[in-house]
């Protein structure tokens, strides 16, 4: 089971990467269209607007990979010289905390998920549902949680990491 939730939290990162890549083609066309208006082209109708959402999704996307890869950034300064068991407690301790704040932000995505499909509300220049995007992050926030589950149980020897699993480490300061 846990190998399916860091295989899960790698393909979002790959749907995330992929969802980035068509953002940067589209704003390429956009500036592009603005460039040559007098030839009779235009900007992409929405850009800004599929860019906010975009990005949004995409970095929903991209934090369970980070966290599962030890891609976070750290503060080494204290964090180095404790003992191996203090290192652990505060690793434990937190990925504990970062669990609560995803679920909580998890739970506040629904809601806002909720209250923008109820009010219909929509973006201003493509009139699309903002709550697809809610929807697309919540996905994401969800995914979030349970690799934060997963890497607590890791680290709590109630699992283990997947076979040849490597974390990365800043070992260069």
């Amino acid at each position: 089971m846990i190998s399916f939730i860091y295989r899960l939290a790698n393909w979002t990162a790959i749907v995330g990467g992929i969802v980035l890549v068509a953002l940067t083609l589209m704003v390429v066309a956009s500036v592009a269209g603005r460039a040559l208006i007098g030839l009779g082209l235009g900007p992409v109708p929405g850009d800004f607007e599929l860019v906010e959402v975009g990005v949004g999704i995409a970095i929903f996307y991209f934090l369970p990979w980070c966290y599962l890869r030890g891609g976070h950034a750290t503060v080494d300064l204290l964090y180095m010289h404790m003992p191996n068991l203090f290192k652990k407690a505060v690793d434990l301790f937190s990925d504990v905390a970062m669990l609560l704040v995803w679920l909580v932000l998890t739970w506040k995505l629904w809601e806002g998920m909720l209250e923008k499909k109820e009010y219909l509300e929509t973006t201003f220049i493509l009139q699309m549902p903002i709550w697809w995007a809610y929807a697309f992050c919540l996905v994401g926030a969800v995914i979030g949680c349970i690799c934060y589950v997963a890497k607590t149980l890791t680290r709590l020897g109630l699992a283990s990491e997947p076979k040849g699993w490597t974390v990365e480490t800043n070992v260069s300061h």
